[in-house]
């Protein structure tokens, strides 16, 4: 299968061939741990986790890095504010990080590094940078020498004397040049530091990355991803610091999904409009956010508004009744998905994954994508209102649908600790039918009101009853 990837770096579209065949070296910033994530934060989680998962479908081998950054100025406030240790906050919201990504139906990464975890690797990148001349020293504090990189500002695009007005970090007469960026930051007083040979203090923001990504993935990546609002300072100073000590490219690949807007107006703390995940997912389901971050292009923007959350909901139940309804239809008959068989259906459902699948490979256009699988969702509604609707049929389209579905995450995952097992629905529906016909009405609508309380509705078909997860 080819895959196009838009690549930042050229602002082009490239067909992705991986440095090593069948195998790709695949590293995403993850967050810096001092709050909870908000939705903005989960548009890369959600993105990058179906890049992933296609890459797979498509028959590599991932090796899918994300790192937290448990060590920064805002983890240090945080602990001051809550009368904590910068590792205990750390540790709360890292957390907190993975049971937002299990609610969203996210797969874990090959690996989560930690900053602190790498403080030897960290040092020691820094180390060969100031003895090649690309990092010197100021007062306990060490920086990156821009102007001895001649290729700084090529990722975002920007010349030097613009890039100045970007930068992260304070300017000061302790840099050479104001667009030197930090590598090592000196201890402040009561501040968590570790020793170095330029003093006690901690690293400085973008170094983490490039030394946990050499660590694991080597000089050159297959493919670095990350949020629009990273492409400058962080990336465009990972790939400084990166090229600058191995000669090598950071990356062959670069990719940056778009912002996210609340209503129509940028998020920010000092509008106070950010949605914080674990409050999201008490009122919409985990697979209906999933829905609303892929049915918009990851490199456009994306608004969020109750008009469109409601939307992507009653969208993605349409996909989710389809595969329900079909399991229903196929355990009417007695069979199982599994042994799907050839049917009169091969055809048309070749065509919808040859079509799912040119679409994936156009950097990842996931509304297209989604576009396929509401024709097959149309396909086995119009098959399932047959009389003549065979097994065979019926599993060929469960499966096609649930193949599709392994890449983009849009069905109800398996149920939580406090819901009911499809075999315990099934059995209780079994007893209730059991139960209406020796007119024990009393355990009938015990069993319908246990059912509905867990949110299972019935129906009633020509095929028996049906229910499904509201």
């Amino acid at each position: 299968m080819t895959v196009h990837i838009y690549n930042t770096l050229t602002r082009s579209k490239e067909a992705f061939v991986s440095q090593e065949p069948g195998k790709v070296k695949m590293y995403v910033c993850g967050p810096t741990v001092y709050d909870y994530i908000h939705i903005g934060n989960a548009r890369p989680v959600i993105f990058f986790d179906v890049v992933r998962r296609y890459l797979e479908y498509a028959g590599y081998e991932v090796n899918y890095i994300v790192n937290f950054t448990d060590v920064d100025d805002k983890l240090i406030r945080k602990a001051e504010q809550l009368g904590s240790t910068v590792p205990e906050v750390a540790e709360k919201f890292i957390n907190a990080f993975n049971e937002d990504l299990e609610s969203l139906g996210v797969h874990k990464a090959s690996m989560n590094p930690r900053v602190t975890q790498h403080i030897p690797e960290i040092v020691a990148f820094i180390q060969e940078l100031v003895d090649k001349g690309y990092a010197y020293t100021s007062e306990g504090d060490v920086y990156f020498r821009t102007s001895k990189f001649e290729d700084y500002g090529k990722l975002s695009h920007q010349n030097l004397e613009e890039l100045q007005f970007g930068i992260r970090i304070e300017i000061g007469d302790r840099k050479e040049n104001p667009q030197d960026f930090v590598l090592w930051k000196g201890a402040k007083p009561g501040e968590i530091n570790w020793e170095s040979p330029w003093g006690a203090g901690r690293p400085g923001w973008h170094i983490e990355c490039s030394a946990m990504a050499r660590t694991y993935l080597g000089n050159t990546l297959d493919i670095h991803g990350g949020g629009h609002d990273l492409q400058f300072p962080h990336h465009e100073c990972e790939v400084a610091q990166s090229e600058a000590l191995t000669g090598h490219p950071l990356s062959n690949y670069w990719m940056h999904n778009g912002y996210v807007h609340i209503n129509n107006e940028k998020m920010s703390k000092s509008l106070g409009n950010g949605i914080a995940v674990h409050e999201l997912v008490k009122r919409v389901k985990p697979n209906a956010i999933r829905y609303f971050m892929l049915a918009t292009h990851y490199r456009s923007p994306l608004n969020f508004s109750d008009d469109t959350i409601e939307q992507a909901e009653k969208s993605v139940e349409r996909i989710v009744n389809c595969a329900s309804n079909l399991k229903h239809r196929l355990s009417a008959l007695g069979a199982e998905a599994a042994e799907a068989a050839p049917s009169e259906l091969d055809g048309k459902l070749a065509a919808i994954r040859e079509q799912f699948e040119a679409k994936m490979g156009d950097d990842f256009s996931t509304p297209d994508a989604i576009t396929a699988v509401f024709e097959l969702v149309t396909e086995a509604n119009q098959y399932m209102n047959r009389a003549d609707a065979s097994a065979e049929g019926l599993a060929a389209l469960l499966k096609t649908l649930e193949q599709m579905d392994a890449v983009l995450g849009l069905l109800p995952q398996q149920a939580a600790d406090d819901e009911l097992l499809d075999t315990e629905i099934e059995q209780l529906i079994v007893d209730r039918t059991e139960a209406r016909k020796s007119k024990n009405w009393a355990r009938a609508d015990e069993i319908r009101d246990l059912l509905t309380a867990k949110g299972i509705a019935l129906e009633d078909t020509p095929q028996g009853i049906r229910w499904r997860r509201l």
